[in-house]
């Protein structure tokens, strides 16, 4: 019997963790010597316990009395079996009172600074994505609520390693410089052994399409948690209705072929599934990341201007690229872009199901869809489950 993987903890966990312990310290809720471990809730519900490491504290008379200003501790990230360059870094948080009567979230060494637009975070900010950031303020909050504290308080995300650490990464290609990234949207990491993984995926396929309910043996597959939200608030399809299958696109289908799966759905962001209008099967940036080669070829093919075309090749993302065009060369951009998912999943999957894809953008909603996407999205809704 395969043994299971062990999950791990996002480093936007780490820092939650750490600003949890260091800001109940600062406030008098815990004392040092009883803060670890900390208890955090992440945003699915599920409770971990965390060592503290490296507790400092400073401390500043007050009224007689020795009181703490601000306090420093970092948690370690543990990564589980997933194979990621960050495992078993100290991830900082320092907190510090301060007269302003809001909560300050900042990046301090080895957290990256975004330098270009189309990113989580605007240009100049830590990178420090926005879920983390609700994490950690929502720790802030919680703390400052129980002993009535009405301050500011300021949060110091920091990682000694992480600058060094960022060159292994492709943050620098991302226009993220100085340093590395606070990630995470659900605060695990799910361990990415290629076989399991793919393993996994095989058999959820199989559950789904066995399913009493799912007699049109219907799959809508997803690459990951974007494309599980968007389906939840455009469609109400929910998680036990989709299958997740990370960037193994070609072997998903491959796999829903030999299970007999006879409709097949693609939903995902536009900035993964464009890599699929170039053939592009597995979607990892390790393996390609010619997101903006594939837009600007597809806007050539739609008669886009020389111009705007080039200019694509200095974004990050390809909201950024589409910022830089009207919503009608958007439009026609996305019928080249279809066209050629639509080509490419019909050629993989051999005339054996029907198949059909739809992306999609958080600044620009549903994008584009292939021919049967409307189709087989309605054939799938209307399934008993």
């Amino acid at each position: 019997m395969k043994q299971e993987l062990r999950q791990g903890y996002t480093t936007g966990t780490c820092a939650q963790a750490a600003t949890k312990a260091a800001v109940q310290i600062l406030l008098g809720i815990r004392d040092e010597k009883e803060v670890s471990p900390i208890q955090v809730e992440l945003p699915k519900g599920k409770k971990l316990n965390l060592e503290i490491e490296d507790l400092k504290i400073t401390y500043e008379e007050i009224e007689n009395r020795d009181m703490p200003v601000s306090v420093s501790c970092a948690v370690k990230k543990d990564s589980g079996d997933d194979p990621d360059i960050t495992n078993g870094v100290l991830i900082y948080s320092k907190v510090t009172k301060t007269k302003e009567h809001q909560i300050m979230i900042t990046g301090g060494a080895g957290i990256g600074v975004v330098t270009k637009p189309g990113l989580d975070q605007p240009v100049g900010e830590a990178a420090i994505n926005h879920v983390p950031r609700q994490m950690i303020k929502r720790e802030v909050e919680s703390a400052c609520e129980e002993v009535g504290y009405g301050g500011g308080i300021c949060v110091e995300i920091s990682v000694p390693e992480g600058e060094c650490l960022a060159k292994k990464t492709f943050n620098p290609r991302l226009g993220i410089e100085r340093g590395i990234s606070i990630l995470g949207t659900s605060g695990i990491v799910e361990p990415m052994s290629e076989q399991a993984l793919i393993d996994t995926i095989y058999l959820d396929m199989k559950v789904k399409l066995s399913a009493p309910g799912n007699v049109e043996k219907i799959l809508v597959v997803t690459p990951g948690n974007y494309g599980l939200e968007f389906l939840m608030e455009e469609y109400g399809i929910t998680e036990e209705q989709t299958v997740k299958c990370s960037n193994y696109i070609g072997q998903s289908i491959d796999m829903a072929r030999e299970l007999g799966c006879r409709e097949f759905l693609l939903v995902g962001h536009i900035g993964k599934l464009v890599k699929v209008s170039g053939g592009i099967m597995n979607t990892h940036s390790k393996w390609a990341d010619c997101r903006m080669e594939l837009l600007a070829a597809a806007a050539l093919r739609a008669g886009i201007s020389e111009r705007i075309c080039k200019s694509f090749f200095d974004c990050v993302t390809v909201d950024d690229a589409f910022e830089k065009c009207t919503d009608e060369e958007r439009r026609m951009i996305m019928a080249q872009v279809m066209n050629k998912i639509e080509q490419y999943l019909s050629y993989r999957a051999e005339g054996e199901m029907r198949i059909g894809a739809m992306t999609f953008s958080k600044v620009y909603g549903i994008l584009g869809k292939t021919s049967l996407a409307d189709i087989i999205m309605e054939s799938s809704r209307g399934r008993k489950e």
